[in-house]
């Protein structure tokens, strides 16, 4: 594991707790938006660096990556994403949603029932495995799991999260053409902060979409 990961992970609960306080300030208002994802250019170079090798899911279990835990007061991961991607969003006395409106990114869908979306894990949990997480602490993989500071966790429609699965970008890209550089912009900034590799049909997708980002 290298010393770049471990000296970020070392950082990643101070950092995902300033954020959480960011997001609790907020009024819920926002259009429905990850963290800023770096950009084309920098996502290129982000690219050139991630090892390239073949995936193996061997020994693989979502438990081994625990969600979703607490980010501030009653506000679980969930609860925090939520209220972030969703406009005029009211919360109850436990944080969890009672009314709101959600624009799911990935087909353009309108929701404004908190049971018809899901947090989807742009790199998802599997694919983590695959690449790399398979050698981290289950603390390690707790953090990845619960990331609400990097660009990695987002509220989406439940039909087309469940549609993606585990699928990487060589498989799934989002149904809405014009969300598809955020998405691999996302993907890559992802992958490079915790030194997780890409294998070569997932390199290929990635640096043809980035093409054209």
């Amino acid at each position: 594991m290298t010393n770049r990961f471990l000296r970020r992970f070392a950082t990643l609960a101070a950092t995902a707790a300033l954020a959480a306080g960011a997001v609790t300030a907020s009024t819920g208002s926002a259009e429905a938006a990850l963290p800023t994802p770096v950009s084309a250019a920098t996502a290129r170079g982000y690219l050139a660096q991630l090892t390239v090798k073949a995936e193996d899911r061997t020994g693989y279990s979502r438990d081994l990556f625990p969600t979703w835990i607490t980010i501030s007061g009653t506000c679980n991961t969930r609860e925090t994403v939520l209220k972030r991607d969703g406009s005029n969003v009211v919360t109850d006395a436990s944080c969890a949603a009672t009314s709101g409106s959600w624009v799911s990114a990935y087909d353009g869908v309108t929701i404004t029932s908190a049971s018809g979306l899901d947090i989807d894990h742009i790199v998802p949990l599997a694919e983590a495995w695959d690449s790399g997480a398979s050698a981290w602490t289950t603390a390690q993989r707790q953090a990845f799991a619960n990331d609400v500071t990097r660009p990695q966790l987002l509220a989406v429609s439940a039909s087309t999260n469940r549609s993606k699965g585990d699928k990487d970008p060589a498989e799934w890209l989002p149904p809405v053409t014009g969300y598809r550089c955020t998405y691999v912009r996302a993907w890559v900034q992802v992958k490079y902060y915790y030194s997780l590799s890409v294998d070569a049909a997932e390199k290929a997708a990635l640096t043809n979409v980035l093409a054209g980002c």
